[in-house]
């Protein structure tokens, strides 16, 4: 996907539609002028739906049409006739979209699952017509409730991309590379930072008969938290991932010391994303003979990890299997 073509962030404006009025008509036939009240409940008013749709991986689609109105709901009519309700706004959004009250900026829901289907906006009800006013004291009611009106406001929209691991490493650390010789991607590589601008999902063949779908987002530097390098705009994307694979590249001046600055920035971000399953590669290792390796095991004797080059294949089966385990454990 293009990077241009990556909207995960969106502000709406809903208006939901009126309920309509209740009827207040009282029945007059030819031997029976005086009928009594016959008048049927106002419809509701549409609602604005948000659905899940698996085919949708941005919220490109709603760049540019950001206000949505549903249909008002019809009055009541005689006979106890119920008036139509009005026309809902269904909008399809990709699986992992947050909606939130732009004003507060409370969450509202979440969708998770094709064809899950959520209201964020409430058509108002219709009014009763004067048939549920009867009584023994008042035979022929003249009156019936109006409809209720419905709501607006402005809301949020956020995707947070579905996928099994979420790749989280420095820029230029072999995030893209190792993305696109495990699945079909074609994420953009280059030897410069920063290249990956926008996420890339990939899914990765498993043994055959079995797949899992990996995530790569934009490099993450010392203070994206607070907003340096590309902040904290991509790090809701791994909020939803079942494990984390660290990636430290094997020329790193300081390894250990790397990967615990991207612990720390995901502690600062988002504690609970530490309670994960993690595992730690150690890339580019195609450059390292046998001693380097051992070097930079004894840093991380207290972290699980692997060797691997994403150019030679080193490891990478191996990488698949682990990363299988754990996430069938």
């Amino acid at each position: 996907m293009a990077e241009g073509n990556f909207v995960d962030y969106v502000k709406i404006f809903c208006a939901s539609g009126n309920g309509g009025a209740g009827s207040a008509h009282l029945r007059r036939e030819k031997f029976e002028p005086k009928g009594g009240p016959d008048g049927g409940d106002g419809g509701r008013g549409g609602h604005i739906i948000l659905k899940g749709n698996a085919q949708k991986w941005t919220l490109l689609h709603l760049k540019y049409q950001r206000h949505f109105k549903a249909g008002h709901g019809e009055a009541g009519g005689k006979q106890q006739s119920t008036g139509a309700d009005g026309e809902d706004i269904i909008i399809e959004v990709p699986l992992g979209t947050v909606a939130r009250d732009a004003e507060t900026g409370d969450f509202i829901f979440e969708i998770t699952h094709e064809n899950e289907s959520a209201v964020l906006v409430k058509g108002g009800r219709g009014g009763q017509g004067n048939v549920h006013f009867k009584s023994a004291t008042n035979q022929t009611p003249r009156f019936a409730q109006p409809g209720e009106e419905g709501q607006e406001g402005w809301f949020i929209l956020e995707l947070k991309i579905l996928a099994d691991v979420g790749l989280v490493g420095h820029p230029s650390a072999g995030k893209s590379t190792l993305l696109s010789v495990v699945s079909a991607a074609k994420p953009k590589i280059a030897e410069y930072h920063f290249t990956t601008l926008v996420p890339n999902l990939g899914m990765v063949n498993y043994r055959g008969e079995n797949s899992f779908v990996m995530a790569d987002i934009p490099g993450i530097i010392e203070g994206a938290h607070l907003g340096k390098g590309l902040g904290i705009r991509f790090l809701r994307h791994i909020e939803r991932n079942s494990m984390l694979l660290f990636m430290v590249p094997a020329d790193s001046k300081d390894h250990r010391k790397e990967y615990f600055i991207l612990m720390n920035e995901l502690e600062k971000y988002n504690p609970e994303l530490l309670d994960k399953e993690r595992f730690l590669v150690i890339s580019k290792s195609d450059m390292l003979d046998e001693e380097l390796m051992n070097e930079i095991s004894n840093e991380f004797t207290d972290v699980p990890h692997i060797f691997i080059s994403s150019v030679t294949g080193l490891n990478i089966q191996k990488l698949k299997d682990k990363i299988w385990e754990i996430l069938n454990n």
